[in-house]
């Protein structure tokens, strides 16, 4: 059950209201999530610019989802490994590429070194060795690139705390953690 009121579009406080109305565009409905972080609509504001701001990244969609699956299984959370296996899938990554991000693992050498290096941010809550940074250069990221999945990790930090605290109910075709308890 979720733990804070989860307001209708209509709702909303009025300042969250034109930004639901862009998620409901965008998603075709309005996840839950959405109307949970929508009480505060500067949360809502910084939530919904950040989504847009790393959906114009240089890293592209498929590998942006890859890294929050991974995020989302190694934090347990439930809503978020659901919502963007979904949009992972829609991204082009295969049900068996996204099963591997939930481990951190990828055929694909690169993909393989952002996800490891994703989660060790989780993991060591951003205290990176050097070996961690070399292991990106060394698989073609540029500096700027390893900021961006920076960025992807602390979004995905945001949004599975925000579902796994509040308990936000899943509004996507559930999807089992890999992890154990």
């Amino acid at each position: 059950m979720n733990r804070l009121s989860l307001p209708t579009p209509a709702q909303a406080p009025a300042a969250s209201q034109p930004l639901l109305a862009q998620i409901q565009q965008a998603f075709g409905s309005t996840p839950q999530m959405f109307r949970t972080v929508a009480l505060s609509p500067a949360a809502l504001q910084a939530l919904w610019a950040f989504f847009g701001a790393l959906g114009g990244g240089t890293l592209g969609a498929k590998l942006g989802e890859q890294i929050a699956v991974a995020v989302a299984d190694r934090n347990r959370c439930e809503y978020c490994l659901a919502a963007h296996t979904a949009l992972g899938r829609k991204a082009g990554a295969s049900s068996e590429e996204l099963r591997a991000a939930q481990q951190g693992e990828s055929a694909d050498p690169r993909t393989a070194a952002a996800l490891r290096f994703a989660l060790q941010l989780v993991e060591h809550r951003g205290q990176l060795s050097d070996a961690d940074l070399q292991g990106l250069r060394a698989a073609g990221f540029t500096e700027g690139e390893t900021v961006e999945i920076l960025a992807h990790v602390a979004l995905n930090l945001f949004t599975n705390y925000v579902n796994v605290a509040f308990r936000v109910p899943v509004d996507f075709p559930p999807v089992p953690l890999s992890r154990a308890a």
